[in-house]
């Protein structure tokens, strides 16, 4: 169909005609041959036509789909912003809200954290939410439920530490791995363990995976920064470029 107009609008152009002059299904065998031949015509002489178009759809294609993403945002504001069970972090009190989607076993995660963490750094006033959201396999899980069930039984300053090393972590995750984590940071190892499969735990997780979903969220990372969704790593320039922007 997007050829087919094309090929109708390169005619009308050629014609000195407006598009909607033509009308393709009314033309007989022969109108069409000749129609045929003088857009490939017209398109061998004017090659630059076709980018032109693809460049103006996909522009229009791209500006869809950031409105539709700030009004997914704006849609799930609460969950987003406010849910009451996600990590605060960075500057509570901050001017702007960033949020991130992430996955212990995600290398694009890893690479982001040093990111976040040197933005958060050189801003100050920056509030961060951290939204659990293992999708990479059972390890992932199994870190994932760490790290909640750290959160909900030995708070917010616990699960920090916690989530900095499982970002740090290199080989593969196990629970005799988290018992030693846990044991590292001082915590009791046995009640978080026992806690894991927990329905508070089970049913955080099940949130925000449900979240995810609204949000059209597939990979981590994934930010949301204020209104717009930012989909996969960034650089902490272009991060810090876009917080400015966004308070501008």
């Amino acid at each position: 169909m997007f050829v087919r107009t094309l090929a109708a609008a390169a005619l009308a152009l050629t014609l000195g005609l407006p598009a909607q002059a033509l009308d393709l299904s009314q033309m007989t065998e022969e109108e069409r041959q000749i129609f045929r031949e003088e857009v490939r015509a017209y398109l061998m002489d004017n090659p630059q036509v076709i980018m032109d178009a693809v460049r103006v759809l996909e522009e229009r294609q791209a500006a869809a789909q950031a409105q539709a993403d700030l009004n997914l945002v704006s849609e799930n504001a609460a969950d987003l912003f406010d849910d009451g069970y996600s990590f605060v972090g960075g500057n509570p009190d901050g001017d702007i809200t960033l949020v991130e989607f992430l996955d212990y076993r995600c290398s694009f995660c890893k690479r982001a954290h040093g990111e976040v963490a040197k933005l958060l750094e050189s801003d100050g006033n920056i509030r961060l939410i951290v939204k659990e959201f293992p999708i990479l396999g059972d390890q992932s899980l199994l870190a994932s439920r760490f790290a909640v069930a750290t959160k909900q039984i030995a708070g917010d300053a616990a699960y920090k530490g916690v989530n900095d090393a499982l970002m740090e972590m290199t080989g593969d995750v196990s629970m005799r791995t988290l018992r030693r984590m846990a044991s590292t940071f001082g915590l009791d190892a046995d009640a978080i363990e026992a806690h894991m499969d927990s329905e508070a735990v089970t049913d955080e997780i099940r949130r925000t995976r449900a979240l995810a979903q609204r949000l059209q969220i597939t990979g981590t990372p994934t930010f949301v920064l204020k209104d717009e969704l930012l989909r996969g790593f960034l650089p902490f320039d272009e991060m810090q470029a876009l917080v400015d922007e966004k308070r501008g």
